[in-house]
This record gives C-alpha cells, sequence and structure tokens, in this order.
C-alpha cells in the first residue's frame, strides 16, 4: 500500500539551488521551442497537412510548437479506437491502475521544473504560479491513485438476513476530456488520471492555447508503461475535433472544464443520442466563476489585503477561482482599500521566465481586448462602490479587476 496522502511541497525560490535548477529547466525548455508535434491514435504518430502554431503571449515572435490538426475522420478514429482499448483495459487490475499513476507522479516529481518552464512559455505564467501548477498535476495523480485502491477494497453493505449482495466499481468507456489553457497540466493531467485509473480510456484534446505541456504529459504517460489506445491525443479547433468527439455514440462521457458558452454547448451537444449510441452520456462541465472575498471589521486586513491582491491578479486574474469583488465592511472600508491600492502598485509586470516578474502576458488577442475594455469601463466606474445596508452591519464592495486597472 502507497504512504498516506501528502501534497507536493510547493518550491522555495528564495533558494539559490531552487533558482539555479529553474533557470536550467528555461534553458532546456527553450532549447526545445518550435518542433512539431503529430497526433496520437493509439499509440500511432500521424501528421496532417493543416498545422496549428502556438507563441509565447510574452514574445509573439517566439514559437513554441508546431501541431498537426485532426480532421473530422481522424477524430472519429480516435474514438473507435479508445473503444476498442477499451474492452482490454477495463479489465486491467486496480492495483495495476494505481501503480500507472504513481509511476507518472514520480517522473512529473524528477521533472518538475521542465514541466514548469514549459508552461512559462506557452501560457506565460510566473515561476509560483507554474510550480504550484506542477505540484497539483502531482497531486491529482498521487490522490487518485489512492482512491482507486480504496474504491476497489470493497465497500461495506447493510447486512440483509437471506440476501448476499456486493457492491463493484465499474468504467464506463471512452471519455471526452477537454481541459482550459489556464491549467494546461493541472486540470488536464486531473481529468486524464481519473479516467484512465478508474478503467475508462480517453481521447484528449488540450486547448489549442495550450497544446505542448499536453503533449509532455503524454510523452510521460507512455515512459510510464501506459498501453497504446488507452489515452489518444488530438489537437485542433473545437469544430473540427471536439464537436466530434463528444457526438460520437461510443463517447461515454465529457469532462470538460473552460467558458460557460462552450460547456453549455458541450452540454446541449451530448443530451442528443446519436445513431448507434445506446446510452445516456454523462457530462461533467466546470465553468466560469464570479468569486467574492468578504472582509469583516475584525479581520487582519494585511493579510486580508494581500488574500485580495494575490487571488485577483495572479497569472493576470486567468482563473475561475480569482476574487472579482471584494466586498468589506464600511467601517474598514478606507483603511482597507489603501492597503490593496498599496499591495497592487507593487506587482511588477513583465517576462515570466524573469523570476522577478508578478504578473505577465495574457493568453491571446481576445482576453487582451476583453480585458482593455474592462479598463475601460472601470475607469468609468471607479471610486463608485456599491452601499449595503442591512440589520447588521454596513458594506461596501467593489469590483476587480476593473478598479484595480483604472486607479
Amino acid at each position: 500500500m502507497p504512504a498516506e496522502f501528502r501534497n507536493e511541497p510547493l518550491t522555495d525560490f528564495s533558494k539559490e539551488e531552487n533558482a539555479q535548477a529553474m533557470r536550467s529547466a528555461l534553458e532546456k525548455v527553450k532549447s526545445q521551442l518550435g518542433r512539431e508535434y503529430p497526433l496520437v491514435i493509439g499509440g500511432e504518430r500521424i501528421t496532417t497537412e493543416s498545422k496549428l502554431d502556438t507563441f509565447n503571449p510574452a514574445n509573439r515572435a517566439q514559437l513554441v510548437g508546431r501541431f498537426n490538426k485532426a480532421t473530422r475522420e481522424l477524430a472519429a478514429r480516435a474514438v473507435e479506437t479508445a473503444h476498442e482499448t477499451f474492452q482490454t483495459w477495463k479489465n486491467t487490475p486496480a492495483e495495476d491502475r494505481a501503480d500507472l499513476l504513481f509511476r507518472v507522479a514520480a517522473i512529473m516529481r524528477k521533472r518538475k521544473h521542465e514541466l514548469s518552464a514549459w508552461m512559462i512559455y506557452e501560457v506565460a505564467k510566473t515561476w509560483p504560479e507554474a510550480d504550484g501548477d506542477t505540484a497539483e498535476a502531482i497531486d491529482f495523480c498521487e490522490f487518485y491513485g489512492r482512491e482507486m485502491l480504496r474504491y476497489a477494497g470493497g465497500r461495506p453493505l447493510v447486512k440483509i438476513q437471506g440476501e448476499e449482495n456486493e457492491l463493484d466499481y465499474i468504467p464506463l468507456g471512452v471519455g471526452a476530456v477537454i481541459p482550459p489553457w489556464n491549467f494546461p497540466l493541472a486540470i488536464m493531467a486531473g481529468m486524464t488520471a481519473a479516467s484512465i485509473v478508474t478503467g475508462n480510456t480517453v481521447v484528449l484534446k488540450p486547448s489549442s492555447d495550450s497544446p505542448a505541456i499536453a503533449y509532455k504529459f503524454f510523452e510521460i504517460l507512455e515512459e510510464a508503461g501506459i498501453p497504446a489506445g488507452v489515452v489518444n491525443l488530438m489537437t485542433g479547433s473545437g469544430a473540427e475535433v471536439g464537436d466530434v468527439v463528444v457526438d460520437h455514440p461510443k463517447t461515454r462521457y465529457v469532462a470538460f472544464t473552460g467558458s460557460r458558452e462552450v460547456g453549455l454547448r458541450i452540454n446541449e451537444r451530448a443530451s442528443k443520442v446519436n445513431e448507434g449510441q445506446i446510452w445516456i452520456k454523462r457530462v461533467v462541465a466546470e465553468m466560469g466563476g464570479k468569486d467574492a472575498i468578504i472582509v469583516a471589521d475584525d479581520a487582519n486586513l494585511d493579510e486580508a489585503a494581500m488574500g485580495v491582491v494575490q487571488s485577483a491578479f495572479g497569472f493576470q486574474g486567468q482563473k475561475c477561482s480569482a476574487c472579482s469583488r471584494a466586498i468589506i465592511d464600511a467601517r474598514v472600508y478606507e483603511p482597507m482599500l489603501q492597503k490593496i491600492v498599496e499591495r497592487t502598485e507593487k506587482i511588477k509586470l513583465g517576462d515570466p521566465d524573469d523570476p522577478t516578474s508578478t504578473m505577465s502576458a495574457v493568453i491571446n488577442e481576445k482576453a487582451f481586448k476583453t480585458i482593455n475594455g474592462y479598463i475601460e469601463k472601470g475607469k468609468a466606474e471607479a471610486k463608485k462602490p456599491l452601499y449595503v445596508e442591512n440589520s447588521t452591519s454596513s458594506l461596501f464592495t467593489f469590483a476587480l479587476p476593473y478598479w484595480a486597472a483604472a486607479s
């Protein structure tokens, strides 16, 4: 039995040996930028005529990778291959599937800084943000492996005289895993690992903004000994690849993390029973959030201000968990506001490969235009807090990052 689960420690980059290890990893990954990556179906590397190029958001002249775009026919073939592989993978002992995840976690741990470096170049994460993403991916593999062993160990049932009952968990089939670009390793690895450790097979379609880190994870799966066809890697547009995989009658479930618009579209498409489909598809859709931090009058204002700023602006605010609103008790509103302003002014904008940078580029031009629109809105709405009176206290609330961008 594996040891009790422990979260992967975050790296302390104030220690020179850790900082040097990251610098070395960045140089190693930099030397690998610009390579071409194939599709993978049943272990077979496939190239196509149409390509997808990805660039460093902080340096649009720096090509991260060139990826082959799947056709509708190849996307359908990926589902068929995953379905065929499922017939054997589902019978693989739970212990063997869990051991695969533990081996993946061990490899990732050895290459921790290298994986983080890929995210620094591909999605402009700062050192700590990338390190946290990698640590979470390792956690997913370690945790889900242990959970599989727990579920496989039998579940307690109520004894009823004259009856003999047992409870077994069985895999579903082919899963379409569609992860986001903002946690391109952690969420992608987590949804994939949970699928395969429970005996399912996967068609993995990473975001077109972050396919490189997905390919690197796939390479680790292969190194750890995953059988061909258990995970099949597709890159391309949602319309060309995603729709085919979601609609396919042999797709059993969809695991999606991303925007509300796309999530609702997937949910609608998956709800339709296509010709040859013998089940109702399941959809797990994690979509955007609108999060608030409430600051009471007895709170530690320094810690609260630090939490607001870190939450609002960590990874350029590009997280569903980012603080969008600060709701502050009127009795501490002014001092709290001042502390938030002071900490916001200390944010250093720069290249993500610079360890002193605390904010870097947003993911793409669409995000850039959207945020600039919010800045203009912030200028118009700045210093106009909403005042709420209730029976217990008076609260001020203001929106982030609109207000901060305009300050």
